[in-house]
């Protein structure tokens, strides 16, 4: 059953929860399912079901079949591969101008939303966990002053949740994603614009060859070596 928590809306539950249901296998690719029967599963009226599965939609992640439902489709690796192409040509140089740009302040709020990390890892609170995450990468790219590439950032993160793209508990811990943000703040923290790209690049570009190993297994297939250059940017 959901519930609203106040931390978001009725329709971005359904989709967290939609999302979980087709990582443990609940809901499977290929199936066809109904919006009614999915609000009386969740316990809510139709319209935020509806909402939920618009959003979902137009992220690629279900088709709508006309007066029969939806279905649920197998995530696109190379979707997964240009979405990673773009935050490593955004974040990684917005990450290295933040660099130069860092003061105590800076430092002191990312090292408290690490924190934060680990300790929601410590609890497997995985959305809390994903919160502080997020805040985490928004202080660094708020701090490289372009206020619109925080928003696309942002937007190309809310691609890769939408689609139900995650490693955890599949290819890495909690524990495992938090430490790998750990040499991204110790190269803010020493001022060296080249240190921190580099922490910035090899923690998207691993994230992103992970999604995409998973996406295209779950296609019955190996990544395609394309698809990898793609994340390396070469």
């Amino acid at each position: 059953m959901l519930a609203v928590d106040g931390t978001s809306s009725l329709t971005e539950q359904v989709i967290e929860s939609v999302r979980e249901a087709i990582h443990s296998g609940e809901l499977r690719p290929g199936e066809l399912y109904s919006v009614y029967r999915l609000a009386a599963q969740l316990n809510v009226s139709r319209t935020p079901v509806r909402e939920a599965m618009l959003r979902l939609a137009e992220a690629g992640m279900v088709r709508f079949e006309r007066s029969r439902g939806f279905r649920v489709l197998r995530r696109d690796p190379r979707e997964i591969a240009e979405v990673f192409h773009l935050r490593l040509l955004l974040e990684v140089p917005a990450a290295r101008i933040a660099a130069g740009r860092a003061d105590p302040a800076l430092i002191e709020a990312m090292r408290a939303e690490l924190d934060a990390m680990r300790a929601a890892a410590g609890d497997h609170d995985e959305p809390r966990f994903m919160r502080h995450d997020r805040a985490f990468h928004e202080l660094l790219l708020t701090a490289g002053a372009n206020r619109k590439l925080v928003s696309v950032a942002g937007n190309l993160r809310d691609a890769t949740m939408t689609l139900g793209a995650s490693t955890v508990d599949r290819s890495r811990t909690l524990a495992d994603i938090a430490a790998e943000h750990e040499p991204i703040l110790t190269a803010v923290e020493a001022g060296d614009a080249d240190a921190t790209g580099r922490a910035m690049r090899s923690h998207l570009a691993h994230t992103g060859e992970l999604l995409l190993a998973q996406a295209a297994a779950e296609n019955g297939v190996a990544a395609a070596p394309e698809d990898v250059d793609l994340i390396h940017g070469t």
